[in-house]
C-alpha cells in the first residue's frame, strides 16, 4: 500500500515538473524565457515551447499587438508668445525588440506606459515652446507632427518600441484665457459688423439720394415735354379753331354762348339777376330776334 502511495506521488511530482517544464506561446504574444532576471531566449513564434522548471527559468509574455497610449487628461503647454494651451494627444504603438523592452521596463507595462507618456510629453514641449498658438493650431500643425513624431520615434527606439503614428486631438486654450480670447473675439467681430453696418447705411443714403436726383429729374424732364406737347396742342387747337371760326363768326359767337349757357345754368339753384334784353340772352331770341 504504501508502495502504491509513493509511486503516485513520485508520478504526480513528476507531472507537476513536466507541465512546468512546457508552456504555450498565443500567436498575439511574445515569450520572454529568463533566469534569475537575465533573459535566456525570446520566442516570437507560436506554439508549444519547453524550458527548465521554475526557479530555474520563467517565463513572461508581453503583447505583440498594436496598443495605444491615451492621456486621460490634456496636458498643458506654454507657447512662444507665453500662452498656455492645453494639448490631448494619443500615440499608437507596439513592442519590435521583446529583449530590449523587458531588460527596460521587466516586463512592467505600467511603467512602459509612464515612460512613453514623458517621451511624448518632452517631444511635444520642444515642439510647442518655439511655435505660436496659431502655428500649432493651424498654420504648422503638419510640421509639427513630423518634427513630434521624428523624435518620438528615436526615443523609442532605445525601449524596443515602434511608433506607429502621433496625432494631436484637441488643442485648446485653459479656461481662463478661453474668456479672455472669447470676449476678444466678440469684440472684433462686434466692431467688424459696425464698421460693415456703417458702410451699408451710408451706401443706402447714397443710393437714396442718387435715387431721389434720378427721379426729380425725370419728373422735371416729363413735365418739361407734356408741357411741350400741351403747349404744341393748344396751338394746334386755337388754330383750328381760328380758322374754323373764322369762316363763319356767328357761328363762333354762338358756339361761345351756349359753352356760357352751360356754365351759368348748372344747377337749379343757380340764380341770376339780368336784364332780359341783355345782349347775354340773345340767342334765346326767336330768330327774327337773333338776326338784329
Amino acid at each position: 500500500m504504501n508502495r502504491i502511495v509513493t509511486l503516485v506521488v513520485t508520478a504526480f511530482i513528476a507531472l507537476m515538473l513536466l507541465s512546468s517544464t512546457v508552456f504555450v506561446v498565443d500567436q498575439r504574444k511574445f515569450a520572454i524565457v529568463f533566469a534569475l532576471g537575465e533573459v535566456k531566449q525570446v520566442i516570437r513564434e507560436p506554439g508549444l515551447h519547453f524550458k527548465l522548471p521554475p526557479p530555474f527559468q520563467n517565463v513572461i509574455y508581453l503583447d505583440k499587438r498594436i496598443q495605444t497610449l491615451d492621456s486621460p487628461e490634456a496636458d498643458r503647454f506654454i507657447t512662444a508668445e507665453k500662452m498656455n494651451i492645453l494639448v490631448d494627444s494619443f500615440v499608437k504603438w507596439r513592442i519590435v525588440d521583446p529583449r530590449l523592452y523587458f531588460v527596460r521596463f521587466g516586463g512592467d507595462e505600467g511603467r512602459a506606459g509612464n515612460r512613453m507618456a514623458q517621451i511624448v510629453k518632452a517631444a511635444l514641449n520642444e515642439e510647442i515652446t518655439k511655435r505660436t498658438v496659431r502655428e500649432v493650431i493651424s498654420g504648422q500643425r503638419g510640421k509639427v507632427m513630423e518634427g513630434l513624431r521624428a523624435k518620438v520615434e528615436n526615443e523609442a527606439k532605445q525601449i524596443g518600441v515602434q511608433i506607429l503614428d502621433v496625432r494631436l486631438k484637441r488643442v485648446d486654450y485653459v479656461e481662463q484665457i478661453n474668456n479672455s480670447v472669447y470676449e476678444r473675439m466678440k469684440a472684433e467681430r462686434l466692431r467688424v459688423a459696425n464698421e460693415l453696418r456703417s458702410t451699408g447705411a451710408a451706401d443706402s443714403e447714397k443710393i437714396r439720394a442718387d435715387a431721389d436726383k434720378q427721379r426729380a429729374v425725370i419728373l422735371a424732364e416729363a413735365y418739361r415735354e407734356a408741357e411741350k406737347v400741351r403747349g404744341e396742342g393748344d396751338a394746334k387747337a386755337s388754330a383750328i379753331y381760328a380758322e374754323a371760326f373764322g369762316r363763319n363768326p356767328e357761328f363762333y359767337k354762338f358756339y361761345r354762348s351756349l359753352e356760357a349757357y352751360r356754365s351759368s345754368f348748372r344747377t337749379k339753384a343757380d340764380v341770376m339777376l339780368v336784364d332780359p334784353n341783355s345782349e347775354f340772352f340773345r340767342y334765346f331770341k326767336g330768330s327774327g330776334s337773333a338776326g338784329k
